[in-house]
């Protein structure tokens, strides 16, 4: 086998229609857009969602609810994920540098602890907010709680 006598399968390439070739190709005359309407100018462009007239779906769905500009979106992280992190890197001090260095939250993330799972070893934990429970634990074990 040498790289000049390599061709693809049999029948796995295909000619592309070539379009707008004259009367002879079969694909002359209208170029397969049909007659009239805006479709078959040259320049037709459709604007995103519409729907030839008819109520656009975002127009016909009903609204409701309400979004806050203001809301803060916190990244949750449970005692058990710290635990875990304490125990596998020897950490005694859990702060934003430490959870984007071990994949935990990115730069950008408000860092919430919650009290899901078991805390055994002590730790001084910095974050953004706390849950009631997580403080609680974190106190229990003689850590200290920071926040940002």
């Amino acid at each position: 086998m040498k790289l000049h006598t390599l061709k693809p399968a049999e029948g796995s390439t295909k000619n592309r229609k070539r379009i707008g070739r004259g009367t002879g190709s079969g694909r002359g005359g209208t170029s397969t857009r049909g007659h009239k309407g805006a479709k078959s100018r040259s320049g037709y462009k459709s604007k995103a969602g519409f729907e030839g007239g008819q109520m656009p779906l975002q127009r016909r769905v009903p609204k409701f609810g309400f979004k806050s500009l203001n809301k803060v979106e916190f990244k949750p992280v449970n005692l058990d994920t710290l635990q875990a992190l304490s125990e596998e890197y020897n950490l005694e001090t859990i702060d934003m540098t430490a959870l984007i260095a071990h994949g935990v939250a990115s730069k950008n993330d408000k860092i919430k602890i919650l009290g899901g799972g078991e805390l055994k070893a002590k730790l001084d934990v910095t974050a953004h907010q706390f849950s009631a429970s997580a403080t609680a634990a974190i106190e229990k074990n003689g850590g200290s709680v920071n926040k940002i």
